[in-house]
């Protein structure tokens, strides 16, 4: 198999060709890695050509440890020795660094792994950081890795400005099938942020390719992304943290499977199975999550199998769960109703979906995934017009 070359290591083979100045600072996590392992974070402090000022960590932090909107600290990176500023914080603001984190700095590089859906936070850390940098006079550099669930297929509507948050800070389809590369370009150019940026290319990456194919090693980019079979269902299954079914959180198979207590697993599978929905199928499935939503408790549900991936549509697919959770157990189900991403007054459900239209169509039992499906193509037409001017491969 024939290995992608990372932007990481363009950047590190010869910096003097993308960085400006001497001094430069990290947005990184665990998957910053070079194709042979090595974290770059000890690559960029040992390197005599510039010189490694500070560090900032997405949510889950430097290395991935904490949960889902747990709060990460700011605390000292071993490798560097250097202090790692927080950019998940406890509110809103926390999310985007402060001009004075950049005072010095003439280049802040990112280096983090998406997933390719909307919700991913990642790529906001990334938005937010180039807003910064905009007004600091500071260089962003992007080096481009993979979409692991490949760089063709787009699925999903847009989000309507009133539900703008931390899972869906711009207009973009749930599966939007760029890369990291290609929205900081989307983000500077069509959404006009307008700092100093400098994409660099992979090489030897081609959109059809899924992540297995790229010769790179699989990091999990958070907590409850171990695989690349979590990343293909995530685009839709992320809607389920929306509700009060769990996702599989505390199990070890996060949005692969969903439950709660008062489902019969037998017949809600048969059930999903007769709508012969694309390149998978269900199977019934107990199982007890250890934290977060019902834990301890055995949960009724499905595992979702995937069987051809290139044909799946996966939040066509969760809307069917959705749909069929509330039509069987209506007085059961329920929607998430807490605090959502530092958001308290809209639902979650609209926030990761982008509009209230899919919880109003579940709620009255008349939704149709034909027409629901019908009703993205005039956002995806939009959508496809500003991706493509920012596509690099």
């Amino acid at each position: 198999m024939k290995r992608v070359t990372l932007g990481l290591e363009k950047l590190l083979a010869n910096p003097n060709e993308y960085l400006c100045g001497n001094t430069l600072g990290l947005v990184v996590n665990q998957t910053s890695l070079t194709s042979d392992g090595q974290f770059s974070i000890g690559q960029f402090h040992n390197n005599k050509s510039f010189k490694l000022k500070t560090i900032l960590a997405p949510e889950h932090g430097v290395y991935g440890v904490d949960q889902d909107m747990a709060l990460v600290a700011d605390e000292i990176e071993p490798l560097s020795g250097l202090l790692v500023r927080s950019l998940y914080g406890t509110n809103t603001s926390s999310l985007t660094p402060s001009s004075s984190l950049l005072d010095g700095i003439d280049n802040l590089v990112f280096d983090i792994q998406d997933v390719g859906s909307r919700y991913y936070t990642f790529i906001y850390t990334l938005a937010n950081c180039m807003k910064t940098c905009a007004q600091s006079n500071t260089r962003m550099v992007v080096c481009d890795r993979p979409n692991p669930i490949n760089g063709l297929s787009v699925e999903g509507n847009l989000v309507e400005k009133e539900f703008h948050s931390f899972v869906g800070q711009y207009p973009i389809p749930n599966r939007h099938g760029m890369t990291v590369g290609e929205l900081a370009i989307l983000f500077n150019e069509h959404f006009g942020i307008k700092c100093d940026l400098k994409v660099i290319p992979m090489e030897g990456w081609e959109r059809s390719m899924w992540y297995d194919q790229t010769g790179l090693p699989w990091v999990s980019p958070s907590p409850n992304m171990p695989t690349l079979s979590t990343a293909t269902v995530y685009p839709g299954m992320c809607l389920i943290e929306g509700t009060l079914l769990s996702e599989g959180r505390g199990t070890t198979l996060p949005f692969e499977q969903v439950g709660a207590p008062y489902i019969n697993a037998e017949v809600f599978a048969k059930t999903l199975n007769n709508e012969n929905l694309p390149g998978l199928f269900f199977r019934p499935q107990y199982f007890k999550p250890q934290f977060q939503k019902w834990s301890g408790e055995v949960c009724g549900g499905v595992q979702l199998h995937i069987t051809e991936r290139n044909k799946i549509k996966p939040l066509s697919t969760s809307i069917s769960v959705l749909f069929f959770i509330k039509k069987l157990y209506p007085n059961d189900f329920s929607w998430r109703t807490e605090p959502y991403e530092f958001v308290n007054d809209r639902l979650a459900i609209d926030l990761l979906y982008g509009n209230s239209t899919l919880r109003e169509a579940i709620e009255s039992g008349n939704l149709s995934i034909k027409k629901l499906e019908s009703s993205w193509e005039e956002d995806i037409k939009v959508f496809s017009s500003q991706r493509e001017a920012c596509l690099i491969y």
